[in-house]
């Protein structure tokens, strides 16, 4: 594995769209107490379902540390791979590398830092640095050279790409205090450009409601194929999420991509707001003496956060009225792909869904 300090536009490289085909996907065992409750067990069990779906269609590699290597290769199906990989925490799409390739296929990674979403400013938990080293470890496994970007502050679940020349992201996220402030957005759109090698950025201006993540794009808003993108809608005006999914939509209606296409905008429903509650934050291990959730508090609930594999569509539900209609919507967008939902409570108090879980390994990758 190569460590390279020039960027993938310079060398042709570009990151490929999630709906483009994959070999495969990374996911990261998840174990640390304070993020899952009652020491990960109900989080092992809808991981093991998430990665045993989305293995029946591309190689799944699930990294899991020394302590829980024996118990992740008992509890996941044969074909899923694992391997001993230690990090802080269980977010794949944040700590992997975002993979590019150029047009012979060939695939390299990029080396974002990661400072746990925001760090010493506003970030979950320190340290992060077994999280930072996560997408050097990945490349290294897959033996790709990776992008040296450890100078600039990027999560993967921050960026959504066409594949055809377009980003969007939020300014809620990538201009919080607590990634590159520095920088001017001038300045983090460039590095977006030379980096994903894209000619247009879309900054939306917020994600959902309540997201400590600094409310990332892929909670809001993902594209289904290019010039048509998914959006959550909060149809309830008196509810904080209606405001920001109405600024999303305002943003998205008036802007063309890189392509000078008029964007189609297909609004996905939401669930009810989603509250924790105090049986799950008696759960929940103390960090730093202090509990990591309160009883009451609304989790970032959304069907956007989903997962797009080879043949599958891999989604959350929650057990709400929604959750059918959601799942109806995703499968009319994408006829050619089998829509599974899966209840996914148990991963979003842990503060995301599917999407922020996996990572995927673009064709060319394995």
């Amino acid at each position: 594995m190569k460590i390279l300090s020039s960027t993938p536009k310079q060398d042709g490289f570009y990151m490929p769209a999630e709906f483009d085909l994959h070999d495969g996907c990374f996911m990261i065992w998840p174990e640390r107490a304070d993020s899952w409750q009652f020491g990960a067990i109900r989080a092992r069990q809808v991981f093991v379902e998430v990665a045993s779906t989305i293995g029946k269609t591309e190689k799944l590699i699930m990294c899991a540390s020394h302590k829980q290597y024996h118990n992740a290769r008992e509890m996941l199906p044969d074909y899923v791979r694992v391997v001993e990989m230690s990090s802080d925490d269980a977010w794949a799409r944040d700590v992997g590398p975002t993979f590019v390739r150029n047009k012979e296929g060939i695939v390299r990674g990029i080396d974002w830092y990661f400072n746990a979403w925001g760090g010493l400013e506003d970030g979950l938990y320190f340290p992060w640095d077994k999280d930072n080293q996560m997408a050097k470890k990945m490349c290294d496994l897959l033996d790709k050279d990776i992008y040296d970007a450890q100078d600039f502050v990027l999560e993967g679940g921050s960026i959504h790409v066409d594949g055809e020349g377009t980003a969007i992201v939020t300014e809620a996220c990538l201009l919080s205090k607590g990634r590159n402030p520095a920088l001017t957005k001038e300045e983090i759109t460039k590095k977006l450009k030379d980096y994903l090698n894209v000619e247009k950025v879309i900054w939306l201006k917020s994600g959902i409601y309540n997201d400590e993540t600094n409310e990332h794009v892929d909670n809001i808003c993902a594209y289904i194929r290019p010039g048509e993108v998914v959006l959550a809608w909060c149809e309830d005006k008196n509810d904080p999420q209606y405001a920001m999914s109405k600024s999303c939509l305002d943003i998205l209606d008036k802007e063309t991509d890189a392509k000078g296409r008029q964007l189609i905008v297909h609004k996905m429903p939401m669930p009810s707001p989603i509250f924790i509650t105090q049986e799950e934050c008696d759960g929940l291990d103390h960090m730093n003496f202090e509990p990591t959730r309160s009883p009451g508090e609304r989790l970032a609930g959304s069907y956007v956060n989903f997962y797009i594999a080879n043949k599958q569509i891999i989604m959350p539900g929650f057990n709400d009225p929604m959750d059918q209609e959601a799942k109806a919507l995703l499968q009319r967008l994408f006829p050619d792909r089998q829509v599974i939902q899966i209840y996914a409570r148990d991963i979003l108090i842990g503060g995301g869904n599917i999407h922020c879980i996996t990572q995927q390994i673009p064709k060319g990758g394995l």
